[in-house]
């Protein structure tokens, strides 16, 4: 039987921006293999698989064209805006709440990530920038996060990935822009996932489970906004609330279809 797939720009108002996602909606669940196969055809950053259950929530799985990871808050955002209105999603990370308000914005529920200090040495030779404008290092959640001097330099940051795959192959290069009156965002940060086959990740939205935090113990507040300054660009609202954080943003439908393989 056929399956819709719809092709979604995540944390963006404007097409071809944002992140791009794959939402493959289901009547069953699919063998893991035939879903990694259709990601790898796919071959976007993720494609999400929802599966509607008897309680009216959804499960929800995440593929990248190599391997299937534990949480994916654009193409989550993807999904809630597929589906439209209030949504429950199942998922490895636990249960996922997304609420869509009147002005079409999307509210993510996710679970907050830590970070402790890590050693600094090496990461800027990973990232060609000069040893002064790296100015820390942290670890958390599967991420190793390098925070540089100013916006500036998380733009001219051009990844080793051979390099950075030797130091985990999960980095977020990040400056703290609360105090750049020439920057209207708190944080400007770009992901590189080379571990996952993304050589760089256009918007993450489970990078700022993480930079919400750090954000919030920084400066004893709890909302953000921040900007991620890929090529495609996209920019992510953040709000601390204890071990969660509220993650806000749009989304536009470029493309649907349909999948005419039946998984095997």
């Amino acid at each position: 039987m056929p399956h819709p797939i719809t092709i979604v720009d995540a944390f963006t108002d404007q097409p071809f921006a944002g992140n791009p996602a794959a939402i493959v909606v289901l009547a069953e669940p699919a063998p893991e293999a035939w879903m990694q196969a259709v990601a790898a055809e796919v071959n976007l950053a993720e494609t999400a698989f929802l599966v509607p259950r008897d309680d009216g929530d959804h499960d929800l799985r995440w593929f990248t064209p190599t391997v299937e990871v534990d949480l994916c808050g654009h193409a989550t955002l993807a999904s809630a805006h597929v589906l439209g209105g209030t949504n429950r999603f199942h998922t490895r990370s636990g249960v996922l709440v997304c609420e869509t308000a009147d002005d079409g914005s999307i509210a993510l529920d996710l679970p907050a990530t830590s970070v402790d200090p890590a050693p600094v040495e090496g990461w800027a030779e990973v990232f060609s920038l000069a040893s002064d404008r790296v100015i820390a290092a942290l670890a958390g959640g599967g991420w190793a996060v390098v925070e540089v001097a100013s916006a500036a330099d998380v733009e001219a940051a051009r990844p080793d990935c051979d390099a950075l795959l030797a130091f985990g192959g999960h980095a977020i290069v990040v400056a703290d822009a609360t105090g750049d009156d020439a920057v209207p965002y708190d944080s400007v940060c770009r992901t590189f996932v080379p571990a996952a086959g993304i050589d760089e990740d256009p918007v993450t939205g489970s990078a700022h489970c993480l930079l919400a935090p750090w954000l919030a113990a920084r400066h004893g507040r709890s909302s953000f906004l921040g900007r991620q300054a890929s090529a495609r660009g996209g920019t992510i609202g953040m709000e601390v609330h204890g071990d969660r954080v509220i993650l806000r943003g749009t989304a536009i439908t470029v493309s649907t279809g349909t999948l005419l393989v039946d998984p095997a």
